[in-house]
């Protein structure tokens, strides 16, 4: 795939009707990456693995209709965000009402105008753009590019109930940089925006598992969720972490620790329950944040409990 269209927006096309597909192809191609599907199952396997920033859907098609496959995609999170338009020969209001109704974004009528379908496609695209932009802004932290405080609380809830349903363990580390206000007013903010930059990318850099996350929690405090991890995993994790940092060598001659930039941790492993709420492994790990503080720092605290 060449450079121009890797940068292209995505469009599913999903039609049995392969007049209407070359249509539409021959109009869109030139613009956007296109995907082709003739029935319904095969437009929901693309819409999980394609991801694409559209869907032009039928109404009329054998098997599953274009009112079943719209359900499918919006009952999905992989699939629920991504907008439809259907394109097809029902034309009455009542038609128009339960597809909207469903979900869709909008709906063309066929025979359909070629600019009308340019227009709309563009106008929807553009909507799609300025969301992904604002999810995104939502998603990371603008400073250290490490997930948000807000995508954290949203993970965090659906790790708890996963690893409710398949009866796994959940390890939680908060990380406090030592005596980071001293360093700020002896080095400067500029300094300190660059020192959280440089531990938040070594933090992350240990991370195993593509479902191991860090997000920054809050001015120099950090947070890493471990799913399925169990007490040896966390206690593993939390020295790779305290390692790590300590081999980046930031100078911190101010720090009454050490002579550069360490962290203090807090570890809770637990086994999530349906009637513990998540909110307890992160005041737990805390506790421990706040044990380590007190023993010392530059070092973490784990407390196990399933309870």
């Amino acid at each position: 795939m060449d450079e121009m269209t890797a940068s292209k927006q995505k469009i599913l096309i999903v039609d049995d009707e392969p007049q209407n597909i070359k249509i539409l192809g021959e109009a869109l191609k030139l613009f956007y990456q296109l995907f082709i599907a003739v029935n319904g199952k095969t437009a929901i396997d693309l819409a999980q693995s394609k991801k694409p920033d559209l869907i032009l859907l039928d109404i009329m098609m054998p098997g599953m209709n274009g009112y079943e496959v719209l359900h499918e995609l919006k009952t999905d999170d992989r699939t629920s965000n991504i907008p439809v338009i259907f394109i097809t020969a029902r034309n009455t209001e009542e038609d128009e009402a339960r597809g909207l109704e469903t979900g869709a974004v909008d709906y063309i009528v066929k025979p359909f105008s070629i600019p009308i379908v340019k227009a709309r496609v563009k106008t929807h695209l553009e909507l799609k753009r300025h969301r992904d932009t604002l999810e995104y802004y939502a998603m990371y932290d603008g400073l250290t590019g490490v997930f948000s405080r807000r995508r954290f609380d949203e993970l965090l809830l659906s790790e708890w109930n996963r690893c409710i349903r398949n009866r796994l363990p959940i390890s939680l580390i908060m990380i406090d940089i030592d005596h980071f206000k001293l360093y700020n007013d002896n080095y400067g903010h500029p300094a300190g925006d660059i020192c959280l930059k440089r531990v938040a990318e070594q933090l992350n850099s240990v991370l195993k598992r593509s479902s191991d996350f860090l997000a920054r929690y809050g001015g120099e405090e950090f947070v890493s969720l471990l799913a399925g991890s169990n007490l040896t995993d966390a206690k593993t994790m939390g020295r790779l972490m305290l390692d790590s940092v300590h081999d980046l060598n930031i100078p911190h001659e101010y720090s009454p620790v050490s002579d550069r930039i360490t962290i203090s941790m807090g570890i809770s492993v637990m086994n999530p329950k349906q009637d513990i709420p998540a909110s307890k492994i992160v005041k737990t790990a805390d506790e421990m944040l706040y044990e380590s503080k007190a023993a010392g720092r530059n070092r973490f605290q784990v407390s196990k409990s399933s309870d």
